[in-house]
């Protein structure tokens, strides 16, 4: 039986990438789409994640707006890396299918209600906004949620927006500090992983080459990306972040980690975003997430 799942996310062109790769996947049943503000504002955002539902000619997917900004702090965006529009790289036609009238976060509350208990997995691929915010207007909901698997954080790979954090928990740290304090199974799908699964040439010349329509959109996009990444960490490709969270799901035999507690910095000078992942178990504070490093 397929997993049922809610993709959260700010696509982004590795978001794109990982809602293809969903909505391609026989084992998984994608519920919805919620949108939440992050590598660009939501009105961005929600459009791309309809453009890239109708790409992949599943029009029949909701996709829902949530929150436009984090819990408490202004709104961190990543036009430097995605582009102005977040899906930079290949310009695809204004989508023809209706953004949803319920609000995201309503969206997840009235899903896990309804569905039966332990049957639906969040995906947040972006800041942690809108699953926080649900969680806080409706506990019930959380003994609900299956498994959160998520792409976020670093620890071994340090920080990709400032030296210690990763951008999806640096744009809203308290919103990920409620998150990982839920006590709901949580996988972590950090840089330490996600800055081993690379693009290469030959991988991208491949995309480009399939006879149908998403393949050139995911050559198209991870060109445009790679040049940012390329010049960041010298490698020879683009890391597939938000992908990896799919992956884990379908072939979690593909990765290795541990169950460590994770804690959230959000007070510190340095450090605000931080992901504190203790690998080595010098404390006392009980696991509560399956942090993956490869």
């Amino acid at each position: 039986m397929a997993q049922k799942i809610i993709i959260d996310t700010d696509p982004g062109q590795d978001d794109a990438v990982a809602i293809l790769l969903a909505l391609a996947s026989p084992e998984l049943e994608v519920m919805g789409i919620t949108a939440v503000a992050g590598n660009v504002p939501l009105s961005l955002t929600e459009v791309n994640a309809r453009k890239i539902v109708e790409l992949a000619g599943h029009t029949d997917i909701p996709v829902f707006a949530g929150c436009d900004r984090p819990l408490v702090r202004n709104l961190v965006t990543a036009e430097y890396v995605h582009g102005k529009t977040g899906l930079d790289g290949i310009e695809l036609p204004a989508p023809t299918i209706p953004l949803q009238t319920e609000h995201a976060v309503q969206f997840i509350i009235d899903c896990l209600r309804k569905e039966p208990a332990g049957t639906v997995t969040l995906i947040p691929i972006g800041p942690l906004t809108n699953i926080a915010a649900a969680f806080e207007r409706a506990p019930d909901i959380v003994e609900r949620v299956a498994r959160i698997v998520l792409m976020g954080g670093a620890y071994f790979e340090v920080g990709n927006v400032t030296p210690a954090a990763e951008f999806n928990i640096y744009v809203d740290p308290e919103a990920a500090k409620q998150v990982f304090a839920s006590g709901v199974p949580i996988t972590v799908l950090p840089l330490d992983a996600t800055h081993q699964a690379l693009t290469s040439r030959e991988w991208v010349d491949a995309m480009r080459a399939l006879p149908n329509r998403c393949g050139p959109a995911v050559a198209s996009w991870t060109d445009f990306f790679e040049r940012f990444d390329k010049a960041k960490y010298g490698s020879a490709g683009a890391p597939l972040h938000d992908p990896c969270a799919i992956a884990w799901l379908i072939r979690p035999e593909l990765f290795e980690g541990k169950d460590i507690n994770v804690e959230i910095e959000t007070k510190g000078e340095f450090t605000a975003g931080m992901t504190v992942a203790d690998w080595w178990g010098v404390t006392d504070r009980p696991a509560n997430a399956l942090f993956i490093r490869m």
